[in-house]
């Protein structure tokens, strides 16, 4: 039986994601993938400055930055054409080195995942395969599949096992956990056209109708893509819907047939759910098949990344060292509690979107002289997990600080955890401190110095895993093994 560090159900952006990072460790990994192919047509189409800090840490930012646009932002406007709420994305680098919002076409991302993949020696992908069972075996993790093509059976063994695979996911039934429905089920109708004239004058950022007969959606997507959305009510057939008849007759306000062609139409459930359990033993799901929301935030790609950013550092730790059950506990415990707060203010913007006006989305809304309300994004915590309870730091990002050689700092560490210390304390190190005399990034002594921090220890996932203000701490802190800085 051939035996794996890692085997990954489910090739998406998820799994590839995933892939990547355990990868980039030196770890031997298996992916599953059912389809014979990526799929060719768009789904999503949206990810913040966040998972683009990801995809920088494996690699691909660069080259996949020029297959995307930065997103504008999101307009809210009645039926009577009215913005009633506004949600800008300013073009201004965040605190994680990039901008707010992008836009993309889903399988240019996974092209890049994928020849990214094929660099490492160690990763091997099976695509016509179809997992029959999956369960824990003392130390390892045993995976029965079966290739679609000629119904064969392989078994293979693993230290961990992660489903990335998908909203009907095999994973998580073998787990033994079912999703909870948080309440928003809504139909939708969901159609990509590329414009025959790129001159033709359509909204440059996305527009929410805000429409009881109707809530329907704009996005303005990557070159001559664009995609609507719209509701469907009950009483009305699918088939219809779906007809070319009613698609054009819908698009009226907006685009003559003759000047788009219709790339992919669909019907798709909008659900907002969550797995009750997201492991067992040295089995995990994460993506699709962990939690469910509506794409109104366009967050749902985004929650799933941050699943594998937070759990292949942990993976790779224990494969690296040995097995750690409380350290691989704090996967769902830091992620569901994130992961919950995007879907409910989703839930929220869905209301809203159903004109709901009332529905306060989020608390950072604020209103101008005109009497414009404004939307600025969350950036919720991560939930309770490693580090201390009251340390107001843990659980936030760090920033991406630009380094003096025009370098930046995920570029130089990206694989360990990493203790930044301030320039004060660094003078008191003991010699027999491995210390990396000066990070000379531009801007951190100033950030110490705004909350009063002595130390600061950075996650490989780029959160704060822990801060303090007093010299004491600092003795305990350098007996960890991590790269120090200053």
């Amino acid at each position: 039986m051939k035996n794996y560090d890692v085997v990954i159900v489910g090739l998406g952006p998820t799994g590839g994601t995933l892939a990547n990072l355990i990868a980039f460790g030196g770890f031997s990994v298996l992916i599953l993938e059912r389809e014979k192919s990526f799929y060719p047509l768009p789904r999503a189409v949206h990810f913040d400055d966040e998972v683009m800090r990801v995809f920088q840490t494996i690699g691909i930012a660069n080259d996949f930055l020029k297959h995307t646009i930065i997103n504008k932002g999101t307009k809210f406007v009645n039926s009577k054409g009215k913005i009633i709420l506004d949600w800008p994305r300013p073009r201004k680098l965040t605190e994680n080195g990039w901008y707010p919002s992008y836009r993309f076409n889903q399988p240019d991302l996974e092209r890049q995942l994928r020849k990214k993949l094929k660099k490492y020696k160690k990763v091997q992908i099976k695509q016509n395969t179809e997992v029959q069972t999956i369960h824990n075996v003392k130390d390892n993790v045993k995976i029965l599949f079966k290739n679609i093509l000629d119904k064969k059976n392989h078994e293979v063994q693993a230290k961990y096992v992660i489903g990335c695979d998908g909203a009907n996911s095999i994973t998580r039934k073998q787990i033994g956990t079912k999703m909870d429905n948080l309440g928003f089920t809504q139909k939708w109708a969901v159609v990509d056209l590329i414009l025959k004239n790129k001159n033709k004058k359509l909204p440059d950022r996305t527009i929410q109708y805000s429409n009881p007969k109707q809530p329907a959606t704009y996005c303005r997507n990557v070159g001559k893509r664009r995609r609507w959305e719209f509701a469907i009510k009950n009483n009305i057939n699918e088939k219809k819907i779906l007809s070319e008849k009613y698609i054009w007759n819908f698009l009226k306000p907006w685009l003559k047939k003759n000047e788009a062609y219709l790339e992919r139409k669909t019907i798709y459930t909008f659900e907002s759910a969550i797995s009750r359990k997201w492991r067992k033993g040295r089995i995990f799901i994460s993506g699709d098949a962990a939690h469910l929301m509506p794409p109104f935030m366009g967050q749902g790609m985004c929650a799933g990344i941050r699943d594998a950013s937070n759990l292949a550092w942990k993976i790779a730790k224990c494969l690296k060292n040995e097995h750690d059950e409380k350290l691989l506990d704090t996967y769902q415990s830091e992620r569901f509690s994130n992961v919950k707060e995007y879907i409910e203010t989703t839930m929220r913007m869905g209301e809203f979107v159903n004109a709901v006006e009332s529905i306060q989305i989020t608390d950072n809304i604020t209103s101008s002289t005109d009497g414009l309300k404004s939307m600025k994004s969350i950036k919720p915590k991560l939930g309770a997990g490693l580090g201390e309870k009251n340390d107001k730091y843990r659980g936030k990002i760090f920033p991406q600080f630009k380094l003096k050689n025009g370098k930046n700092l995920d570029d130089k560490f990206s694989k360990k955890p990493i203790l930044i210390l301030s320039s004060k304390i660094k003078k008191k190190i003991p010699s027999r401190i491995n210390f990396i005399k000066s990070l000379n990034a531009v801007g951190l002594n100033e950030y110490l110095k705004k909350y009063n921090l002595k130390a600061i220890i950075i996650r490989p996932d780029r959160f704060v895993l822990a801060s303090t203000k007093f010299d004491k701490k600092i003795n305990y802190l350098l007996k960890k093994n991590f790269s120090v800085l200053g």
